[in-house]
């Protein structure tokens, strides 16, 4: 009976460990400025990460689902309303958030850097070149690697760079674009027949 008894309170306080667990999102929100792919970052505010640059994301609120959130941390801080964003992955080492247990999906979204509005003040936004960063707060630079990937995947198939460009722009500066998200110098001819079957 005893047994019995401590298996149930185990149960029960198992059950409720369950509903302690913090849901977030984070935004990897990419920008194409001077020839380069640059990401939004701010210096995060916790001790353990002093200095360090960090993404831009919040806790899911109780009446919001994953992609709302993640509009919102968007719009808050750039202004912008109608910007691409995909759902990548989600990060949920125990031990990523010094805070708590704290799962995290990752977004990715493009934004054509001249329609921006930053909203936060002080100078705590930066858009920081990509290749650039080598180390950042929490789990962040693995976020970023994998959105990184992702957007490497979309780009060869989808048409999705166009966000990151203005309405007018050259075949020229679209290559510049692709080698900056690829890292690779691409074949000027080869380039430009590539772009020509593709079916967008």
């Amino acid at each position: 009976m005893k047994n019995n008894l401590k298996t149930a309170q185990a149960e029960k306080i198992s059950h409720l460990d369950y509903f302690n667990i913090a849901i977030s999102v984070d935004c990897v929100i990419f920008c194409y400025e001077d020839r380069e792919l640059k990401v939004l970052t701010m210096p995060s505010d916790l001790k353990d990460y002093a200095g360090l640059p960090s993404l831009l994301g919040d806790l899911v609120r109780p009446d919001e689902d994953l992609d709302s959130a993640s509009y919102r941390v968007l719009v808050d801080r750039t202004g912008m309303e109608d910007v691409y964003l995909e759902q990548v992955h989600t990060f949920g080492s125990v031990a990523r958030h010094p805070s708590g247990r704290v799962i995290t999906t990752a977004y990715y979204a493009l934004i054509d850097i001249k329609h921006q509005h930053l909203r936060l003040g002080g100078n705590l936004l930066t858009w920081q070149r990509v290749k650039d960063l080598k180390k950042m707060a929490f789990d962040h630079k693995a976020i970023l690697d994998t959105c990184l990937i992702s957007l490497r995947e979309k780009v060869m198939e989808h048409p999705v760079v166009f966000n990151l460009l203005p309405e007018k722009f050259s075949l020229r500066a679209l290559q510049e674009l692709y080698q900056s998200i690829l890292l690779v110098e691409l074949d000027r001819r080869n380039f430009r027949k590539k772009i020509g079957i593709k079916d967008w």
